[in-house]
């Protein structure tokens, strides 16, 4: 899926995964890149229902978690190991661990510093997948990426 293209409505994970997997990760590669300085944050963007965990889930399965992933609706973040022999050699190979955020809960930016969000954000080998970014705007990263999610109208 390009950088910034949106995901018609809630997508089946196979086939989320099957448009990651594809063209041997160079575009994902010049997407997840952001300096190597800092986490890679990318905003999950859009209407309850159009797509943004199930596409989470599919990620992280692309990207080498071997953990069911589940919805951190009710928990707010959940973190995953990335297997390094599942991303070796690929655009994703300095990533050790996804952070799936939902901050559709967050009333106050101050309650996602509490979970340690600065740290966070400091370490290269952390990749972020947040959703309803908007929620906790002035704390998301100026290189951010973005990707908006929207049912089919």
């Amino acid at each position: 899926m390009p950088a910034g293209a949106g995901a018609a409505d809630a997508p089946h994970a196979s086939e989320t995964e099957m448009h990651l997997g594809q063209g041997g990760g160079a575009g994902l590669r010049s997407f997840l890149y952001n300096g190597g300085m800092s986490a890679t944050v990318i905003g999950l963007q859009g209407e309850l229902g159009s797509g943004k965990t199930t596409f989470a889930q599919a990620f992280g399965k692309v990207m080498g978690v071997k953990e069911d992933m589940q919805s951190p609706t009710f928990v707010i973040m959940k973190l995953y190991n990335i297997d390094p022999s599942t991303s070796s050699g690929q655009a994703w190979h300095r990533f050790k661990k996804l952070i799936h955020i939902d901050a559709y809960r967050i009333e106050k930016e101050e309650e996602l510093l509490k979970l340690g969000w600065e740290e966070l954000i400091k370490n290269s080998e952390n990749l972020i997948l947040i959703e309803w970014p908007e929620r906790v705007e002035g704390l998301i990263p100026k290189d951010s990426k973005r990707i908006l999610f929207q049912h089919e109208r």
